[in-house]
């Protein structure tokens, strides 16, 4: 597919590494690099990439206000590496309207993975007549397309971002069994952050807003005290 990138980021040898992982999915696709962010917003508007990755501490302005001056103008995806990896910082960069965090040192193929995801998001899946295709799973007037990650709820989309859709589906799977914290961390996190419950209460109570759930009343995502996470299956 056609596609332009720009990636800020001050460290050229991770610079490169990320733009070699983004080739690795298309390779002929054009690269910009730059290592400030006011170069970033300079070269975001002359060229008008279609995928944004930026680090968060950087010369010139930071991340985070590259990240809203682009938000303010244009929904192309943006992807945060940063090697801050408080979740004060994550839930900042989510409000300010990035679609994902990654936190380094991260995993290449989990790089990978949210790329892909936010490209997919970005383009939408080709349109498949309703009578063709039926969902890879169903709860109540929850659907999900595991292929395409798309997930309506009554027939509506929901834009979620990559994390959390990993999360809607890694409980979605598991329809009907608890999963518990560590379980789930390391599910979307990965091993590293398996001693981290307070960012997936932070992304189950975000999935649950957008979905139109209710902790009291769960339609879909039960809480199970001191223990974990669990989807309810309905007909």
């Amino acid at each position: 597919m056609s596609l332009k990138v720009l990636i800020a980021e001050d460290d050229r040898d991770l610079a490169t590494v990320v733009a070699l992982s983004v080739r690795t999915l298309w390779p002929d696709c054009p690269v910009t690099i730059v290592a400030d962010g006011t170069e970033a917003l300079r070269r975001f508007e002359a060229e008008e990439p279609d995928l944004v990755l930026l680090n968060v501490v950087m010369p010139g302005a930071d991340g985070f206000e590259v990240c809203r001056r682009i938000r303010a103008v244009s929904r192309v995806p943006i992807l945060m590496l940063t090697e801050r990896a408080a979740t004060v910082d994550e839930i900042r960069a989510l409000d300010l309207g990035a679609d994902d965090y990654l936190a380094r040192p991260f995993d290449h193929l989990r790089l990978l993975a949210r790329l892909r995801a936010l490209v997919r998001r970005a383009t939408g899946p080709l349109p498949v007549p309703e009578c063709e295709r039926a969902p890879d799973f169903a709860s109540g007037d929850l659907t999900m397309d595991f292929t395409t990650q798309e997930v309506r709820v009554g027939g509506e989309v929901i834009e979620l971002t990559a994390t959390e859709y990993q999360l809607l589906e890694a409980l979605a799977r598991h329809a009907g069994r608890v999963m518990p914290h560590r379980l789930l961390l390391e599910r979307v996190w990965g091993p590293a952050h398996t001693h981290d419950p307070y960012s997936l209460k932070v992304y189950v109570s975000r999935l649950r807003r957008k979905i139109g759930d209710d902790a009291d009343r769960p339609r879909y995502i039960q809480t199970q005290w001191g223990i974990g996470y669990r989807f309810v299956p309905r007909r």
